[in-house]
């Protein structure tokens, strides 16, 4: 599970930003709500974290730090050698100039060689950038670091340079590769390098990386609807887990079908009441929405990983949306402590949340986002109504108005 996020020079986040998500030991247990880091572990994370704020306040950001992380880590060997990475730096002159930093906290097996399940360590993994023309390219720093069982400092398994050079320690088993690191790009990841040459703890972190499934990057992800019913016909077994669901989404509907059709397959809606089957462009937004989000809700609950969702509150009816968070809530449906993140502006979800899923974004009058979460304002107690307070004003990150 991600434990922590820092976040400096990217995007809106203009200042180092820290999104640190551990539970406090004093704080009860909530059924459902928290899982380990890692197994075993005392330190606790919430699954569900919610952002919310005005518009541009920041919270995509957040979460294309995310998705841009788990991108790097995966293929930006791809990239052509003298490319900048695909993101930006805070849009000042000042900022343009300077480093874009990111970390991510997080559990994994604690041999990366050979990875048992039953054996877990946490670990950051760290890369900064330096800047041209206000754009992240060249690494200038690329780390990742591991926690022993019994705590203390983080040992060192890779770390490196802007020239390139590579530290190393024996966890990350790096004998041999020598030649390999010394062709590593400037812009690209040591990891994404390694795994393309076998290396067994850089396509570990890989498969990690790729348990990140997203639908925001660059800018938000708007699955097209050919692509995710050619998905759907690929996997009959998530059109029977989305027919369990739909009538939650759309009062009426019976089911989904997909037919085989010149163009390749379509989806057909079966309605109470209707003689004929309805085509997809003709159902609701909020159940096409939903039908777009499905199947990688599913696939984060199932193999475990994180779901990172701008906007899930778009077009999904505000009843629906506590029933989505309680998929990750439920032991039964969420085996692998999956998580969820999410941006949404509709406040009325802070009914359903405990302060420790709850983050805001807010910018001051320089355009700079500020991330805090409900739990580190003061004198907030867990009978509070959140919403109430909330568009109140009380804890800040809602529009100004006149």
């Amino acid at each position: 599970m991600i434990s922590r996020i820092e976040i400096e020079n990217f995007y809106s986040v203009r200042q180092a930003q820290n999104l640190d998500l551990r539970v406090a030991d004093n704080v009860p247990e909530t059924p459902g709500r928290f899982g380990e880091v890692c197994p075993g572990s005392k330190e606790r994370v919430p699954k569900v974290v919610a952002l919310f704020g005005p518009n541009a306040s920041g919270k995509s950001t957040v979460l294309r730090a995310l998705a841009f992380m788990a991108w790097f880590v995966q293929s930006s060997f791809q990239l052509p050698p003298d490319a900048p990475q695909p993101c930006e730096s805070f849009n000042d002159k000042e900022a343009g100039q300077l480093p874009t930093r990111l970390a991510i906290h997080f559990g994994a097996p604690a041999n990366l060689i050979e990875p048992r399940l039953e054996e877990c360590s946490k670990y950051v993994y760290e890369v900064s950038f330096s800047a041209e023309f206000g754009k992240p390219k060249a690494v200038i720093s690329e780390a990742l670091r591991q926690w022993s069982a019994k705590g203390g400092k983080p040992v060192r398994l890779f770390e490196r340079d802007e020239r390139g050079e590579v530290r190393y320690g024996k966890g990350f088993g790096l004998s041999g590769y020598r030649q390999v690191i010394s062709k590593v790009r400037a812009n690209a990841s040591l990891i994404a390098t390694l795994a393309q040459f076998d290396h067994k703890p850089s396509l570990l972190l890989q498969r990690l990386a790729a348990s990140i499934a997203s639908n925001i990057f660059i800018e938000k992800v708007d699955f097209a609807e050919d692509s995710i019913v050619r998905f759907y016909a690929q996997h009959p077994e998530l059109v029977e887990a989305l027919n369990r669901e739909i009538e939650r989404i759309d009062l009426g509907i019976k089911g989904m079908s997909i037919d085989s059709a010149s163009g390749g397959p379509v989806a057909k809606f079966e309605h109470e009441g209707l003689d004929r089957l309805m085509p997809m462009q003709l159902e609701s937004h909020g159940t096409r929405q939903f039908i777009r989000i499905f199947p990688m809700l599913i696939q984060t609950l199932t193999v475990g990983g994180v779901a990172v969702i701008d906007e899930l509150d778009l077009a999904i009816h505000p009843i629906v949306l506590p029933e989505i968070l309680r998929w990750f809530y439920d032991p039964i449906r969420n085996p692998q402590n999956a998580q969820l993140w999410m941006s949404c502006h509709n406040a009325s979800l802070l009914d359903d949340l405990i302060k420790e899923e709850v983050y805001f974004c807010e910018k001051d009058s320089r355009g700079r986002t500020r991330v805090y979460g409900l739990q580190d304002i003061q004198s907030v107690r867990r009978n509070d109504n959140y919403y109430q307070k909330y568009l109140g004003g009380v804890y800040g990150a809602v529009p100004q108005l006149g």
